[in-house]
């Protein structure tokens, strides 16, 4: 069963933020988040059930998701994100 996810991103400053992960292939042309007031950044997903890695380009630079509970070092010794998604209702 597929879930709606919605990623939330603060940066005031910020002229550009894209989500990228396992669920997009890590491809930043894919990624593009809407702005909203107060400089918070957003986008929804449709997921399939599991465990998905994934960061913020923040301005070209990529940064981990800082309210996640949960991350892994990756390959270049830096932290992805996790999210699980449910297969259960919440």
């Amino acid at each position: 069963m597929l879930r709606n996810v919605r990623f939330e991103f603060v940066h005031t400053a910020a002229r550009s933020v894209r989500l990228v992960g396992t669920f997009n292939q890590w491809k930043v042309e894919n990624g593009e988040m809407t702005r909203l007031a107060g400089g918070k950044w957003v986008k929804d997903l449709t997921l399939a059930p599991g465990t998905y890695e994934y960061r913020y380009v923040v301005d070209g630079n990529w940064t981990r998701d800082p309210n996640a509970d949960h991350w892994v070092t990756n390959a270049f010794g830096e932290r992805n994100s996790l999210l699980s998604v449910s297969a259960r209702r919440a």
